[in-house]
Order: C-alpha cells, then structure tokens, then sequence
C-alpha cells in the first residue's frame, strides 16, 4: 500500500507533527521541540475534537485544525477552585502559580491534578481546571 492509501482510522496508530497556538497566537506547545507525538487513533488518547479531524486525513497530509473548548479541554468551570490552607503544604515546599498538584479526592476515591492560580496570606488559590480550558486551540 502507498503513502497515498494510507489514511487515519481507528487502530492506526498515528504520527503527527503540530504546533498548538491560542487565539491570540501564542504558541502553547509544539512538536518542534518534543518530537512528534504518537498515539493510537480511536481509543481517546488526545482530545476529542483534534482525533475527529485528523480521521480520513492522508500520511504526508498538512492541515490547519481548530478545536473549541467543548472539544477540547472543556469549558472554564469558576466553581472548580479551592482555597487551601498554607499549613496543608509542606514547609519546605517552593510553590509558585501555575505549578500543578495533584490532590486526592475522597468523595470519589481519586487524585486530581490541579493548579496554584494564586498564593495569599490567607493561603493557596487551587484551580482544578485544565489549563487550556475555555481556550479555542489552533493546530
């Protein structure tokens, strides 16, 4: 089979090479730096709305895809942050916004990985939203 024939479908497993930029034309990650990423089309291992567009798409094929929040990250939830107290880290820990945390949730017996949005006096803002949540992402 050529090139040519071989196009994206469930149980191939894909290689591409992308650059992921925002709306205001930031550029958030790129293969250029890490290599192409590989991943088994189908099974739900990269978002939702970027597996849907590269589905039919040719070996060799360049394309520009947009994926909206509900395809991707999901939407912003306000709600999805706590504050937690300072004396729930450890002392010696160096804590810097943006760096992530991974907490555990009891109520449904699972980690979850956050982010500190802020640092204050009266303790640490945690955001449990992804942080390409409400973004529209460009490949």
């Amino acid at each position: 089979m050529s090139n040519a024939n071989r196009v994206v479908a469930d149980d191939c497993v894909v290689q591409i090479e992308y650059t992921l930029t925002l709306d205001d034309g930031e550029v958030y990650d790129s293969s250029a730096e890490t290599g192409p990423l590989d991943y088994l089309h189908g099974y739900g291992q990269i978002i939702a709305g970027l597996e849907a567009a590269l589905t039919g798409m040719q070996v060799g094929e360049i394309k520009d895809i947009v994926v909206t929040p509900e395809y991707g990250y999901g939407e912003y939830d306000p709600e999805a942050v706590e504050l937690a107290p300072l004396d729930a880290f450890p002392d010696d820990m160096e804590i810097e916004v943006g760096m992530p945390v991974e907490l555990f949730d009891e109520e449904i017996d699972q980690e979850i990985e956050a982010y500190v949005a802020e640092i204050g006096a009266d303790g640490i803002l945690l955001d449990m939203n992804h942080p390409l949540a409400g973004e529209t992402l460009h490949f």
